[in-house]
């Protein structure tokens, strides 16, 4: 079996001991290229070079092992680091393995060497496999959460468009219907026409305020004043046009959000209620806001008659699905807890994290890139 090639740094201030390690290593099938040195200095300029493996005594005048092993971990240099001494007591092994060591030896047991280094490389390998594995996910995850979030800008950048021609066209058109049968209204010959005319009077009103609606569910335009206001106005309004009994509770007056975060909250608020109103069945409902260790969250809570073991299986009815999909545009997500006597939705988005750009401490050569934001995106509408 040919011999395994390896670059070594040898941390020992001994001479003799230095080369009885590199006895055993070529007596295990090791063939290394290995470099003595003594101090922290000739650390710090030799972590500028690449290793295999880092062995170090514990024992060394006016430095230590463990204090290697600290420089080694703060460099971000991932290297297998195996601790060798003449003598080291359990409560010191125990604090090498606690700092990252991968093993530790008596010199007086150096069989164990070889054997000891190639698991060690082996099993750092497959740590740096696994971390490579893990940045390739969370990159994916990250160019998955730009796509949606593209996609839903450019949904709500369709929704603007329409909203602006509903109040530019047909609420202009409406407005001016209004007015002119007003003046009918107020010539009228005689009073069936005036009464025929106040009928469509009313008829038209109703046809302006429906367009305001639908104004307003396209292009929440209250977003602008902050989530606190626009959410409070939503609930107030729920309240008014379907009689239940609403709550609204907050634990700031202010958030100060990422970029699309308050568009995401503002429609799961108004998902979560509309729900409500279609098929709770309830006579109470809550919405509580709070931020708390860095995570928003948004809580939906209704008395009603709850979802059937069925529907929650499916989690695809009622719309939610769509808040998932939603709360995953701003690395959020959805939880929903349901019984006979009522039903709770919480959205929750951290405010840092992997989504904001994922940097890997130990290669820092690999990360994910925080995107750029379009400063015309409407999912930045409401930004406080």
């Amino acid at each position: 079996m040919p011999a395994v090639r390896l670059r070594v740094l040898h941390i020992e201030d001994s001479e003799e001991d230095h080369a009885l390690v590199s006895i055993h290593l070529r007596r295990g099938g090791i063939d290394a290229d290995i470099y003595r040195i003594d101090t922290d200095e000739a650390l710090i300029e030799a972590l500028d070079e690449e290793w295999d493996l880092i062995l170090s005594d514990y024992n060394i005048p006016g430095y230590g092992g463990l204090a290697a092993l600290d420089r080694v971990r703060s460099s971000g240099k991932l290297v297998p680091f195996i601790l060798v001494s003449g003598e080291i007591g359990e409560d010191i092994a125990v604090q090498a393995m606690r700092n990252g060591a991968n093993d530790y030896l008596l010199k007086s047991n150096l069989a164990r060497l070889a054997p000891a280094a190639l698991l060690a490389i082996e099993a750092n390998r497959t740590r740096i496999a696994k971390r490579r594995a893990d940045l390739a996910l969370s990159q994916s995850r990250q160019q998955l959460r730009e796509l949606a979030q593209h996609l839903q800008s450019s949904i709500e950048r369709e929704r603007a468009a329409i909203a602006r021609e509903v109040h530019d066209d047909v609420g202009g058109s409406l407005t001016a219907v209004k007015l002119d049968l007003a003046w009918i209204a107020r010539h009228a010959p005689n009073p069936q026409i005036a009464e025929r005319v106040q009928q469509a009077l009313e008829t038209v009103n109703h046809a302006h305020e429906a367009s305001q609606r639908i104004m307003h569910n396209l292009r929440p335009a209250i977003l602008e004043q902050g989530l606190v206001p626009a959410i409070h106005w939503m609930t107030d309004r729920f309240a008014k046009r379907t009689g239940l009994e609403t709550a609204f509770r907050t634990s700031h007056e202010t958030f100060d959000l990422p970029a699309g975060v308050p568009l995401v909250a503002y429609r799961f608020a108004q998902e979560a209620l509309t729900n409500v109103s279609k098929h709770a069945q309830a006579s109470k409902v809550s919405v509580d806001i709070a931020l708390a260790g860095g995570v928003l969250s948004i809580e939906v809570t209704d008395n009603g008659k709850g979802l059937s073991p069925e529907d929650l299986a499916k989690a695809r009815s009622f719309g939610i699905r769509g808040l998932h999909e939603r709360a995953e545009t701003a690395g959020g997500w959805v939880d929903i807890s349901s019984n006979p006597e009522g039903t709770t939705l919480i959205l929750s988005v951290p405010l840092s994290g992997p989504e904001n750009g994922f940097i890997d401490p130990l290669m820092p050569e690999m990360s994910v890139p925080i995107a750029e934001t379009d400063p015309d995106d409407p999912t930045k509408w409401g930004t406080i």
